[in-house]
């Protein structure tokens, strides 16, 4: 049986161990199996730890774990044996101290162990690390005897007073004994809010923390001076699960291992191989008989569940058991869909519409009327030849749907939905700071990242080799300027590589049009434009999902490069760079149709060829709008089909799979090891490492944008959004819960640079929705022709209107169609849609004045509804104030209440200070005005009564 030995905190002389030792058996490749610091479990697990989340003793909780290699050697095992002879018993408490391991050592010469200098020195690093975390109050205690061949596992336990000193360092704020009534509606508003409870009351989680709350604990930076005002009935309790181990991560990150010149804490012992993983434990297991309740089986079953997809969700126990940044993360995410469900109503209506007035809609009746045997020019050279504008009809209705008066008032409809969205969430955030005691909350400088202090002490290496005399050192932009020339540089290449790509699918639409062009089947000649355009957004979207693989890994690189000092910057500036290329990839195929397409093609007998011969690509003749739509739904459902939901499922699933695999190989390796049922720890080392929100949040600010930004060309993106989004937060919830290793707690009061980018996002969405109105649809032609040029003031006429004439004669060489009879009469006058003078006129094919019209409406309109919806969202704006009253009602009154709390401690110390006097003085006149029988005892007596004050 294996004997277990427990840390010591006797000084590094006393445990036979010197620094100037180690550093010369790291020369020397000194190979010490077993540290003299750390525990050895026995065998057989013990049913009082609750397999892994105890100590060994049942007692101490578990409220981290470190994780490393190591490899077992045949001398190390030897090793192990004789050492386990040296120790006579095993030691519970963490005072008792193992004797000095020098029959140890003497033994390590008689064997010839094989020496691996790396191993070593890593080995070496933990020692000393783990050894500082002794010092520093934490427990520890080791396990290498697991089902995992060759890993072992360090579990650590903040004892009270480390969780009382680091809680107030961090200034946490605990509940203390105070209560206060939270303060209720009264009258009409409260009857409204009990009827809304009785309604919603099915789709409410049955979690106690979801509960409507009447009263609250009044809560203050904790403070060990102070305990007296904070609630300890329970000193188990007081800190949770969540708040443990972030202090414990706090210590971790400060601890320092000065050996090899390394001086950085537990993220560069990660970062370079000395523990390859460091996580909390989750709260128990979510599944199987006989399982006892916990937090993480709670959200699995009300949360975490597709089956629960209709109910709220519990967000204050998210919190509680993930931390402040994950709560406000599904916090944002739920107040987003909800405010998605009015706008998809809108949507569906403003889809309905347009379905129900296509067939009053007199351009495409006039477009499918076959009896006005309007001739069209052709659409490429030689291989096209003449066609009818009827066989367009289809196009032009389904324009019709998304084309038509009602998506004006959608644009404005969404900014200003995008503005109370925005407001939304500050009033709803405001009252989560309140409900998790955040009001007062500000976030302090991190730790400097392990690279940027590898770089700083590069820097101050190379000055002392140097001879200068320095002070402390930091990186200055001079140190950064190439990683900034890298940056830029490599930001516009992938720019440019993005656009390089879309000209190429460009190029692909324009040869694949011409090549069905010649197809001889009717049936191939008319479906071209509906074949190459599906083909193309198809490559675009296959071409974006790459891509954003790719971008996102660049951009991770791109932000190491330039070494930024604390977590907070590095991630901000990934985000930047992550959501700059994401941006351009996946709304660059669709600005190219919005405001491009169609723009710069010339006109029969003058057109714009790329390469000499490929001719730029025309619009329908209803308009580029209807591919616009095609375009933006494909990308938009395809991204979340397949990027966002597939791949958040098939992957994991996959790399769970692998990893069953490994363990399944390495079981029938080891038959005793698979028959021992494993400890918590060794679970969740199988889990996949939390990687942090940014992807999370990038998936969800990038649908914002196809929500909000072309919405005036496809009215049922709120829809597809809102049905993306309620699969999308139980998926997120699973993977966080079953999924993926629980991640440290982090507090954070809001949801940082995502929220400015949201607000971008929206002022943009009102500029380019003008644009879609004004220049991609037929909106602002048809508003001009209606008032200024019909007869009779209908649209009759509207279509002849919108289109020129051409002269088939002027076709240049080479360019006419190869059979001009495919109509079956010969073609003079050919019609296409511009603006221009027709061939008998002095200026033929010049511009005509009705284009200036237009353009000067469609500039109008821009100017008038980008300022008019500018200001209606800023009217918006401030008319919500971002707190709500009765949150700040109560914020007031938690600072008057912590006042009074003080103010009476304070009166009860005068009090008592003065009670203390009156009693000295009463006894000093009673000693004074003793009898002369006890006058032996006087002096004892008044030294008694002066040292009373000194004894209370």
């Amino acid at each position: 049986m294996r004997v277990n030995k427990k840390y010591s905190c006797l000084p590094a002389e006393e445990k036979g161990i010197h620094i100037i030792n180690i550093r010369a058996i790291e020369d020397i490749g000194y190979d010490q199996h077993e540290s003299t610091l750390l525990n050895s479990l026995s065998k057989n697990p013990d049913a009082d730890c609750k397999y892994g989340l105890y100590f060994r003793d049942g007692k101490r909780k578990v409220d981290y774990i470190l994780v490393y290699h190591y490899k077992k050697s045949s001398a190390g095992k030897t090793l192990t044996r004789k050492a386990q002879q040296n120790d006579s018993s095993v030691r519970s408490t963490k005072q008792d101290q193992p004797l000095p391991g020098k029959g140890v050592q003497l033994e390590m010469g008689e064997g010839e162990p094989h020496v691996d200098y790396h191993e070593d020195d890593k080995r070496f690093r933990r020692e000393e690390y783990e050894g500082n975390l002794v010092e520093a109050g934490l427990e520890l205690e080791r396990d290498e005897d697991t089902k995992i061949h060759g890993i072992g596992f360090v579990k650590i336990h903040a004892p009270w007073n480390v969780l009382c000193r680091e809680a107030e360092f961090l200034k946490l704020k605990m509940p203390t004994k105070k209560m206060y009534q939270i303060n209720q509606t009264h009258g009409l508003l409260k009857k409204i809010n009990s009827v809304i409870q009785k309604i919603t009351e099915p789709i409410q989680p049955k979690v106690a923390e979801h509960k409507p709350q009447t009263v609250k604990r009044l809560s203050y930076p904790f403070s060990r001076e102070k305990q007296h005002l904070f609630d300890l009935s329970d000193k188990d309790s007081f800190f949770d699960s969540k708040t443990r181990s972030t202090i414990v991560y706090e210590i971790l990150k400060r601890t320092t291992c000065t050996k090899a010149k390394y001086s950085m804490g537990i993220t560069s012992l990660l970062a370079n191989g000395v523990y390859s993983a460091a996580y909390p434990l989750h709260d128990g297991d979510y599944e199987g008989e006989n399982v006892e309740p916990n937090d993480r089986k709670l959200l699995c079953e009300e949360w975490a569940s597709y089956g629960v997809f209709y109910k709220y969700q519990p967000i204050d126990l998210v919190r509680k058991y993930f931390g402040e940044k994950i709560g406000l993360y599904f916090a944002w995410l739920g107040v987003y869909t909800q405010m998605l469900i009015p706008a998809s109503i809108v949507g569906i209506i403003v889809f309905l519409y347009g379905c129900a007035t296509v067939d009053e809609n007199i351009p495409s009746m006039e477009m499918c009327d076959q009896r006005n045997n309007i001739t069209m020019c052709p659409l490429c050279d030689r291989t096209c030849s003449y066609w009818k504008m009827s066989s367009a009809c289809a196009t032009a209705r389904a324009s019709h749907l998304f084309d038509n008066p009602a998506t004006v008032f959608f644009s404005v409809f969404m900014a200003l939905w995008a503005a109370t969205f925005m407001e939304h969430w500050k009033r709803k955030q405001m009252r989560l700071n309140y409900r998790w005691d955040l009001t007062g909350f500000e976030e302090e400088e991190d730790h400097p990242r392990a690279e940027y202090e590898a770089k700083v002490l590069e820097k101050s290496l190379r000055k002392e080799h140097k001879h200068k005399e320095t002070d402390k050192e930091k990186l200055t932009w001079k140190d950064r300027f190439p990683a900034y020339l890298t940056n830029f540089v490599g930001i516009i290449f992938m720019v440019g590589l993005t656009f390089a790509i879309v000209f190429g699918v460009i190029i692909y639409r324009i040869s694949t049009a011409a090549a069905l062009a010649i197809s001889s089947t009717p049936s191939g000649r008319s479906s071209v434009r509906v074949t190459v355009t599906a083909t193309a957004v198809i490559i675009n979207l296959v071409v974006i999902i790459i891509l954003d693989e790719v971008y996102g890994c660049i951009a991770r690189w791109l932000t190491q490069i330039e070494v930024p000092k604390t977590d907070k910057n590095f991630e901000e500036r990934l985000i930047f760079k992550a959501f700059l290329l994401k941006f351009v990839n996946a709304y660059t195929p669709i600005f190219y149709v919005a405001f491009f397409k169609g723009r710069f093609v010339g006109r029969p007998g003058d057109y714009v060829y790329i390469f000499h011969s490929f001719r730029m690509e025309e619009c329908a003749p209803g308009g580029c709008l209807m591919e616009l739509c095609i375009q933006l739904s494909i990308i938009m459902l395809g991204k979340q089909l397949i990027q966002n939901n597939l791949f958040e499922i098939g992957i994991p699933k996959m790399k769970k799979f692998i990893r069953y695999l490994k363990l399944k190989r390495r079981r029938s390796l080891d038959h005793e090891e698979h028959m021992k049922k494993k400890q918590r720890y060794e679970v969740d080392y199988n889990l996949e490492p939390f990687a942090g929100l940014t992807p999370e949040y990038m998936e969800m600010i990038i649908q914002f944008g196809f929500v909000t930004l072309f919405v005036a060309s496809f009215p049922l993106a709120p829809l597809f959004a809102l049905l993306n989004n309620i699969i999308e937060i139980r998926l997120d919830a699973k993977k966080f819960v079953t999924e993926l290793r629980r991640p440290v707690a982090v507090r954070a009061k809001d949801i940082g640079i995502w929220y400015n980018i949201l607000r971008g996002i929206g002022k943009l969405a009102v500029i380019i929705n003008a644009f879609v109105i004004s220049f991609t649809s037929d909106f602002i032609p048809r508003l001009v022709y209606l008032y200024m040029y019909s007869e009779n003031g209908t649209m009759h006429g509207f279509v002849n209107h919108t289109l020129s004439s051409f002269n088939v004669s002027d076709f240049q060489a080479g360019t006419a169609p190869n059979d001009p009879l495919d109509l079956g009469y010969e073609v003079q006058i050919c019609r296409y849609k511009d603006y221009r003078e027709p061939p008998w006129s002095e200026n033929k094919y010049d511009i005509s004045k009705d284009f200036w019209a237009v353009l000067a409406a469609r500039l109008a309109f821009v100017i008038v509804f980008q300022n008019l919806v500018m200001f209606m969202s800023d009217f918006v704006d401030w008319i919500i104030p971002d707190i709500p009253k009765d949150i700040s009602q109560q914020i007031h009154k938690e600072k008057v209440l912590m006042v009074e709390v003080f103010m009476r401690e304070e009166q009860g110390k005068l009090h008592m200070l003065e009670t203390w006097k009156d009693k000295d003085k009463r006894k000093g006149e009673n000693c004074n005005n003793h009898s002369p029988r006890l006058s032996r005892s006087h002096s004892g007596s008044l030294s008694s009564c002066h040292s009373y004050p000194l004894d209370v």
